[in-house]
C-alpha cells in the first residue's frame, strides 16, 4: 500500500516525527560508559507512554523476526546494524551504537535512527562511517521532491557510499510511512535514476542508509531479530522520516 496524506493530515506526522526525534536525542544523551542497553529501552518506554503514543516494535512480528519484538528501540552495537534487540549489556568506551525507534501517535507513525560513539575514544573508522551514512542520508533527502522517483534517492544515496568504499546490502532500506510503520514503495540503498515510482506531495518516506564497513552480508543473531555483519566489522545506520511537499522533502524526524 502506498499512501498519500492530505494537508490537514500533515501536522500529526510532524507531531510523530517531533516525537521520535526528542526520544532519539534524549536516550543519545543518556547513554554513556556503563549504561544499559535495557535502562535505554526502558527509558525510550516512559517517554513514549508520557507523549501518549503507541510503539511500533512491541507486537511487531515480520516474517524476518522471531516472534513479536517485545522491546521499544532497537539498540544495534558494533557489529549489530539493525534490528538489534535490548538485551542485558553494558556499554564500552568506544562502543559504536546505532539507535533505531518508530512510534505511532495520533494515527500516524515516523520512524529514525542515529549512530554515535559511546565516551571518549573515537576510533577513525567508526567517525568515517557514521559520516558516511549521514552525508548519504543527506544526498537521498535532497533528491526527493515531486516529480523525482525512487530510483532518483536510491541512486543518490548509493552514490555516496560506493565512494566512499563500502559494500551496499540491498536486502533491507527505507520505505513508505503512514497509518503503519512499514508500507511501500521500498527505498534500496542504491539504484538508477529514473526509475520506480513517481513522488507526490503527501508521501512519507522513512530513508535510512546503513552499512557495513567490509562485507554486504548479514547473519541473524541467536535473538532472532538481531542483524550482524557477517564478517564482525562494526557498522553504522542514519534514518529520517521525510514529507514530500510542493518544495521538496521536508524532514520529520529533525532534532530541535
Amino acid at each position: 500500500m502506498i499512501e498519500i496524506l492530505t494537508p490537514t493530515e500533515l501536522p500529526r506526522a510532524k507531531a510523530a516525527g517531533a516525537l521520535v526525534a526528542s526520544i532519539l536525542q534524549t536516550m543519545k544523551s543518556r547513554s554513556a560508559v556503563g549504561t544499559n542497553l535495557l535502562d535505554i529501552d526502558r527509558w525510550a518506554a516512559e517517554m513514549i507512554l508520557d507523549a501518549g503514543a503507541q510503539s511500533c516494535y512491541v507486537d511487531y512480528e515480520p516474517s524476518f523476526g522471531r516472534g513479536p519484538f517485545g522491546h521499544y528501540i532497537c539498540t544495534s552495537v558494533n557489529d549489530a546494524v539493525l534490528h538489534g534487540l535490548p538485551h542485558d549489556y553494558t556499554l564500552a568506551d568506544g562502543d559504536l551504537v546505532s539507535l533505531d525507534l518508530a512510534v505511532l501517535k495520533d494515527g500516524l507513525a515516523a520512524d529514525s535512527a542515529i549512530s554515535f560513539i559511546v565516551g571518549d575514544s573515537r576510533p577513525p573508522e567508526s567517525v568515517a562511517m557514521i559520516d558516511a551514512t549521514e552525508r548519504a542520508l543527506a544526498a537521498g533527502i535532497a533528491a526527493a521532491g515531486p516529480g523525482a522517483r525512487i530510483g532518483d534517492i536510491s541512486h543518490a544515496i548509493g552514490t555516496v557510499l560506493s565512494e566512499a568504499g563500502y559494500p551496499i546490502n540491498t536486502e533491507f532500506g527505507g520505505h513508505g510511512i503512514g497509518s503503519t510503520m512499514h508500507q511501500d514503495p521500498h527505498v534500496s540503498n542504491t539504484g538508477r535514476p529514473g526509475r520506480g515510482y513517481k513522488l507526490r506531495p503527501g508521501l512519507l518516506l522513512a530513508l535510512e542508509p546503513w552499512i557495513m564497513a567490509d562485507t554486504a552480508e548479514l547473519v541473524i543473531d541467536d535473538d532472532g531479530w538481531t542483524l550482524r555483519s557477517a564478517t564482525g566489522c562494526r557498522t553504522a545506520h542514519s534514518e529520517h522520516t521525510i514529507a514530500i511537499t510542493d518544495n521538496g522533502a521536508e524532514i520529520l524526524t529533525l532534532p530541535r
